[in-house]
């Protein structure tokens, strides 16, 4: 077999360096790939003309994670690896590297053994780095390869300093005066934009703008709230899928940081009495992020949640996304038809547009031409055209989708199905040849044909076009820092009508061993870190269709399509228990509530 060479030298090595070249055969050879894996990737890259690492073309399909490829490179280079975000170094070993060095070096230090300093970077080849790093520090050092992007987080998390959050409030205590906004506050009275825009301007609060927002990217928050109340703006952020308490500023900040937030987004800051939104672009620890903005005025002010869209996280293959070998194999086959609907539905936040991106992720290249209409278009990807709703200009999605038809398109993506009009020219579309991927607000996968038909879609219609429905939540996943086994009874689950896996282990004692997070540094005491899916996935067999003819209720399809072997959305979290992702309380948490 013939394996096409790219160089992976990755973290900043060059040609010249030990180690070589890093090519898809040395996964293969790891175990960590099979050769049809390699062989689509390779052909990816060709019909793609994509000139990167071949590795990182296997990360972006989600054939091996970002660690697979690291700890591999690591391997090739004869440097151990060094799982930096499952550790907690301790504070006399981080003291001896200053933040700046460290920052300076993308170098984290984790362990002293007597005169041996073992530090993980994201290039462990630069030795101009390991020198400085063994002249400040008077000690040998062992340098371990890490993940870049788990240094930088280590980096945020470790040598962040406490004492900039007092210093900017001594700033705002010190240069405004509270019992003048009081009086402002009081008497009704305005403050002129000039004023607004000076006080959003002022460095005190620029810098407790910048600590919210780099205080979000550090947890992984989705959202930030800041929310002004009678005794001052409480901030809060919402991570993997649950409101956390950030912190608590005078009211005194609440005109200028909510003007320093309306001038960052480019709003109106005169503007208090409607609501405005908007975006934010920057670069925070080197990667891109883009913040939607939305103010909406209540009592105290105007509350402000802003959207956190990571720019590099979009780039998720779809075996990332929690979905087990045969739901993954089932999808696969899906997206790798030329015609027809797939739906994904769900909850507000259940993860629809990701599994959309990973999709088209799959999709792009190979000569296709996809187009997208979103409302609004929150990630911007690379060879796919996107297209934004604006029902002020009548680009409504039923007028979007007309004219992307007559623009030769293969792939299709529709942002959400709203409307009969929407739904009915989606499915004529799949119906004349086109890929149609789109969203749909249910429950479960059963409900979607119902809903439709509730919309005075044609049954026909429903049958014809779709192809697959995949319902989705996000459930916690047990952090890795502090995760612990404990048995739970087997009445507890016959109790609550859980119907356990076949495969599950039960002791003699009737237990099953199950995991959950004890509370850690790591994961702020939550037990929980990181999120995945849970799964829902009913093809549209024949018996389906028949039942989607005849207006068949949700339990009747439902009935169908678990005959045929679907599993429910239950029986997709109770896997991921007994295996160790994810807890009962959080399934519980998930599918009832």
């Amino acid at each position: 077999m013939a394996f096409i060479t790219r160089d992976d030298s990755g973290s900043g090595a060059s040609q010249g360096e030990p180690g070589g070249m890093l090519t898809g055969e040395f996964f293969v050879q790891e175990g960590l790939i099979t050769d049809d894996q390699l062989n689509y990737a390779l052909n990816k890259q060709i019909e793609t003309g994509s000139m990167e690492p071949v590795a990182r073309t296997l990360v972006t399909l989600g054939y091996i994670t970002e660690q697979d490829r690291v700890r591999t490179l690591g391997k090739m280079w004869g440097v151990p690896f060094a799982d930096i975000a499952e550790m907690s170094p301790p504070h006399n070993v981080l003291a001896l590297l200053s933040p700046k060095l460290a920052k300076k070096y993308k170098s984290i230090p984790f362990e002293r053994v007597g005169n041996r300093l073992s530090v993980a970077m994201s290039n462990p080849l630069d030795v101009f780095a390991i020198d400085e790093l063994r002249m400040v520090t008077g000690l040998e050092v062992e340098p371990f390869i890490a993940v870049e992007e788990e240094v930088t987080q280590a980096l945020l998390a470790h040598y962040k300093i406490e004492s900039n959050m007092s210093e900017a409030l001594t700033g705002i205590l010190s240069d405004f005066n509270a019992e003048h906004l009081e009086i402002r506050k009081e008497e009704h009275e305005e403050i002129s934009e000039a004023e607004l825009r000076e006080l959003g301007e002022d460095a005190p609060i620029v810098k407790i703008a910048n600590m919210i927002v780099s205080q979000a990217v550090q947890d992984g928050a989705s959202d930030i709230h800041i929310e002004p109340q009678r005794d001052g703006i409480h901030v809060r952020y919402r991570v993997d899928g649950v409101m956390f308490e950030g912190m608590k500023l005078p009211f005194k900040a609440v005109a200028p940081l909510t003007s320093r937030f309306k001038i960052m987004s480019q709003m109106d800051i005169a503007e208090k009495r409607v609501p405005q939104d908007n975006r934010i672009s920057a670069i925070i620890s080197g990667k891109e992020f883009d913040f939607r903005v939305s103010t909406l005025p209540v009592i105290y002010g105007e509350k402000i949640v802003m959207r956190v869209l990571d720019k590099s996280g979009i780039n998720v293959g779809l075996a990332k996304l929690g979905l087990l070998p045969g739901n993954l194999a089932k999808v696969e086959a899906m997206c790798s038809r030329s015609y027809g609907i797939i739906l994904v539905t769900g909850p507000t936040g259940s993860g629809k547009s990701t599994t959309l991106y990973s999709m088209l992720n799959r999709l792009k290249g190979g000569g296709h031409n996809i187009i997208t209409i979103e409302d609004p278009v929150e990630y911007e990807l690379p060879g796919i055209n996107q297209c934004g709703v604006n029902n002020k200009a009548g680009m409504t999605f039923g007028v979007g989708l007309r004219a992307m038809l007559r623009q030769d398109p293969d792939v299709i993506m529709v942002g959400e199905m709203r409307d009969n009009e929407t739904a009915t020219i989606a499915m004529q579309a799949a119906l004349t040849g086109h890929l149609v991927l789109s969203t749909l607000h249910t429950n479960d996968a059963p409900s979607a044909a119902t809903r439709l038909i509730d919309m005075d879609v044609e049954p026909f219609l429903i049958s014809s076009s779709i192809i697959g429905v995949l319902a989705q939540r996000l459930a916690r996943t047990i952090c890795p820092g502090c995760k612990v086994p404990y048995k739970e009874p087997l009445k507890v689950f016959e109790t609550n009508g859980f119907n356990l896996p076949s495969d599950t282990n039960v002791d003699q004692d009737g237990k099953v061993t199950l995991y959950r997070g004890s509370g850690c540094n790591r994961c702020k005491g939550s037990g929980y870190k990181g999120r995945t899916g849970i799964h829902e996935l009913m093809e549209i067999t024949d018996q389906v269709r028949d039942k989607i003819l005849e207006k068949s209720s949700s339990h009747s399809l439902r009935q169908v399509a678990v005959e045929a072997g679907m599993s429910t959305l239950l029986d997709d979290a109770l896997a991921k228990v007994t295996s160790g992702v994810t807890t009962i309380e959080e399934v519980v948490r998930v599918i009832y509530a």
